[in-house]
């Protein structure tokens, strides 16, 4: 049962093969394309996969951080310095597998409201949508200050509870400063 989910998987993913000299090759055109094609790929939900034409490991990690690194570069970045600086210290943290959980969630719940937003929407004009947005600018932002401010909460207390763990762990090894 699993080698046919896996099958299916594999019908439904795009493979593109990256090539030495960078060049990337969609094998379901069997076309060359770029980064901004990938990228249109996956706005478009295309499940895409990289490999290196070669020795088939996968770079598909590796091709979507170029893919942001790329936008956020681009004019109008999602990410402030202060945000880029706090996700470079989670790595090596004790806290790093939790952090990835956590952006993971935060994101699809982002992305669920966003599709419910727009499905509801569908019958809507924008001139009605306009009306609706500036009524709920208010209520929007004081439920996303609301939702920050529990997260930074809530990192903080694990953090914490993380340093006296630590505390003690390395009291009870003769090791405590």
């Amino acid at each position: 049962m699993p080698e046919q989910k896996s099958a299916a998987l594999k019908s439904t993913q795009r493979v593109i093969k990256k090539y030495p000299n960078r060049r990337l090759y969609d094998t379901d055109t069997s076309t060359y394309i770029t980064l901004a094609e990938v990228r249109q790929l996956v706005m478009a939900h295309q499940n895409v996969v990289v490999r290196d034409a070669k020795t088939g490991e996968n770079l598909t990690r590796s091709i979507l951080l170029q893919i942001i690194l790329e936008e956020e570069a681009g004019g109008a970045p999602l990410f402030t310095e202060a945000v880029l600086a706090n996700i470079i210290r989670f790595y090596g943290h004790a806290m790093q597998g939790f952090m990835g959980a956590q952006l993971e969630r935060n994101v699809q719940a982002f992305t669920d409201m966003q599709a419910k937003l727009a499905e509801q929407s569908q019958n809507v004009t924008p001139e009605i949508w306009a009306q609706f947005m500036r009524l709920q600018s208010p209520m929007l932002k004081g439920m996303m200050g609301s939702y920050v401010e529990q997260s930074q909460s809530m990192l903080a207390q694990m953090q914490e509870q993380l340093q006296k763990q630590t505390e003690q762990m390395l009291g009870a090894l003769g090791l405590k400063r």
